[in-house]
């Protein structure tokens, strides 16, 4: 996936280390079988089959397995793709319940003894949609429909094909024929499709056919604009493509009675789905890596739309890779910390214990490793190796130790400690706690200035420094490090002053936009939405870009990284208010795993009214806001609807409780449905 990226034809690969797959994998389950039955066993690879420790003669495809309690092993050895089993009989089938490891630790002595394996580290085995023997998972490929330009262009020897929105696939030559070159040049713009030596992507083909023909470019890309340009022997009838697609279902909604909010939903969901592939990537034309900090709001993003958990576990599994440790995620110390925060909200949102299991050695590693680069002072300080990112910002400086990286670390050793105590490693649990604790205290004795009221953006030779920015300060926020006092101080000093350097990322947007949500302040950012994603659908945006500054005019937008065309116009962080609409304004998030316990706090914003969809692991919280009433209906464990009101509301379907100064609760309970009249 990630070494399909090509510049202008050119092979661009990561510069980051790539885990290749265990070459040689071990899988067994203990069966109770009723009675005798056949099973059936396709395997990708070399392998051997046991039962009970003994070996079935050659590689059968198929074994009789007689009644009783029986342990099936099989061994399987491949150096091309992953090691995979499929297993089929009666009650004897392969499933996620079957376990593997990479190093069974087994050694026979002189007398033939085989050793015990009591060292040997088992997991459960990934398990995915290979529903039959003919899907083999080294064929995989994502699904792909049909898709016809809204119009084309025909010039002398060339052809310039709009498909009206930006868009991800195959393009489709049809109709070719003649002796020659062809070339095809993307864009996201037609001023990038139209720029030949400028234009980020292109595919060159050798034409030699007398009878017309179809062809199919190799590698999918990214585009809204294709520009064909033919030698003067080639000629060319039409241009179609096919749209590639991650299969997921959209289970999350949000409609309301502003149209240009919804028009934002609706270009958000798209940028989501379009970076929705393999794994989530952070933009379909430049990159189409993992990056983990696009990674980590993709995932909060999920949540409140499609809820899918076998995305995020493969790009958290391809994310971290193998030990041992050599460097940062993705080289930047930032994105390490967003990885373990990953974990956080996957365990809240989900509530799956196994995954934390699966993931927790790894994560020790992971975090042995962060801790050994700390300065002397207990801080994180950059390194030989480290890239720390934080935004895309003119002139912000990474110099000494930054508060960003520490509050991020604090939040690290906390979800370090939440899974110790899952893996039922108290020991290891009690030392983050306090690694945690001593981490938060210092970021406050450090970097806290009374005076600005706010944490300041770093410490140099001992020193803070004078700069205030929004980073810490925003996080602090969502992550309740401040006390409400705090809050409110760095509300005015930080993120409502104009005066502190601004955002110009969505990327960052997310998160500040997040931390005024937090505070309360739907309005205000209902108003930003507008401007700030309302401005890039004014510009004509069918899918949210890498930054965007209102200030810039005309191509300008496009250009980023010293390129005409280097700019992302679809990227995944891009699509923020899908996760803000959900968790701030419908007000739906889970106060206990796997949304055991959730609150519901809507906040119309300004809004006349909304309504729209949250989903849970046991089905979607279904929510109707308008100025004077409120409709709910529950889905999985138990939640409490928080509501103001001037007079005591009206509620048949359940007991309304008044908490004093207007402010009112109702417990939803699970697939009930109530309605609340208020005012």
């Amino acid at each position: 996936m990630q070494n399909r990226r090509t510049e202008r034809g050119t092979f661009f690969p990561v510069f980051w280390k790539i885990d290749a797959h265990y070459v040689l994998m071990d899988f067994h389950k203990v069966f109770d079988v009723p009675a005798e039955e056949t099973v059936d066993i396709y395997v990708e690879g070399e392998y051997n089959v046991k039962i009970d420790g003994i070996a079935f003669e050659g590689s059968p495809k198929q074994i009789v397995v007689p009644a009783g309690k029986h342990k099936i092993n099989i061994k399987v050895f491949n150096q091309a793709n992953v090691p995979a089993i499929y297993v089929k009989g009666k009650t004897i089938v392969s499933d996620a319940t079957w376990l593997v490891t990479f190093e069974d630790k087994e050694w026979i002595d002189e007398t033939g003894k085989a050793s015990d394996i009591s060292a040997t580290k088992w997991l459960n085995a990934g398990s995915s949609n290979f529903n039959s023997p003919a899907q083999l998972p080294s064929e995989f490929m994502l699904p792909t429909r049909k898709q016809s330009a809204v119009s084309t262009i025909k010039g002398k020897n060339s052809l310039l094909v709009d498909f009206g929105k930006e868009t991800f696939g195959f393009i489709q030559l049809h109709g070719l024929s003649g002796k020659g070159k062809l070339s095809v040049y993307y864009g996201e713009s037609e001023e990038e499709a139209l720029s030949t030596e400028h234009c980020e992507t292109l595919d060159r083909v050798d034409v030699n056919t007398q009878e017309k023909k179809d062809e199919i470019m190799k590698l999918s890309k990214a585009y809204r604009f294709v520009n064909v340009q033919c030698d003067e022997g080639v000629t060319l009838d039409s241009v179609s493509m096919l749209y590639e697609y991650a299969d997921v279902k959209e289970r999350g909604s949000f409609t309301c009675n502003d149209e240009e909010i919804n028009r934002i939903y609706d270009v958000s969901k798209y940028t989501f789905e379009l970076n929705t592939r393999e794994f989530f990537i952070d933009g379909i034309k430049r990159d189409r890596w993992i990056w983990s900090g696009d990674a980590y709001q993709s995932y909060l993003m999920n949540y409140y739309l499609y809820f899918d958990n076998e995305t995020v576990k493969r790009t958290t599994y391809a994310l971290r890779g193998k030990d041992p440790v050599t460097g940062h995620i993705n080289t930047i110390m930032d994105y390490t910390f967003y990885w373990f925060l990953g974990i956080y909200d996957y365990y809240l949102y989900t509530g799956d214990q196994n995954f934390i299991a699966q993931n927790y050695d790894r994560m020790k590693t992971l975090m042995d490793y962060v801790l050994a680069r700390r300065n002397k002072d207990g801080l994180m300080e950059w390194m030989s190796g480290d890239w720390i990112f934080i935004d895309w910002a003119a002139g912000l400086s990474k110099k000494g130790e930054v508060s960003f990286e520490q509050l991020l670390l604090a939040r690290s050793l906390e979800t370090m400690a939440l899974c110790a105590n899952i893996a039922n490693d108290t020991d290891a649990a009690t030392q983050y706690n306090t690694l945690a604790a001593d981490m938060r205290k210092k970021l406050f004795n450090i970097y806290w200035n009374d005076t600005k009221q706010a944490l300041v953006h770093s410490r140099v030779d001992g020193k803070q420094t004078e700069n205030v920015t929004r980073y810490a300060n925003m996080f602090s926020i969502f992550f309740d490090y401040f006390n409400e006092q705090q809050k409110e101080q760095v509300k005015t000093s930080v993120l409502l002053n104009d005066h502190i350097q601004k955002i110009t990322t969505p990327y960052m947007r997310f998160y500040e936009l997040e931390a005024l949500c937090a505070l309360g302040e739907q309005n205000y950012v209902l108003k930003e939405m507008k401007d700030y994603w309302g401005g890039m659908l004014k510009l004509g945006a069918t899918s949210f870009w890498e930054e965007y500054n209102p200030d810039k005019k005309g191509a300008e937008h496009y250009a980023m990284y010293g390129r005409e065309f280097g700019k992302s116009l679809c990227h995944a962080w891009g699509a923020s208010p899908l996760y803000l609409l959900g968790k701030y304004y419908l007000g739906v998030k889970p106060t206990a795993p796997g949304y055991s316990e959730y609150v519901v706090e809507p906040n119309l914003g300004g809004l006349e009214w909304m309504e729209g969809k949250v989903p849970t692991p046991q089905g979607e919280i279904e929510l109707y806001v308008s100025t004077n009433e409120i409709k709910i209906t529950g889905a999985a464990g138990t939640g409490v609807l928080k509501f103001s009101s001037r007079s005591k509301p009206v509620c048949s379907e359940g007991n309304v409780e008044d908490k004093g100064d207007g402010n009112y609760e109702l417990t939803v309970e699970k697939e009930k449905s109530y309605t609340v009249n208020y005012n």
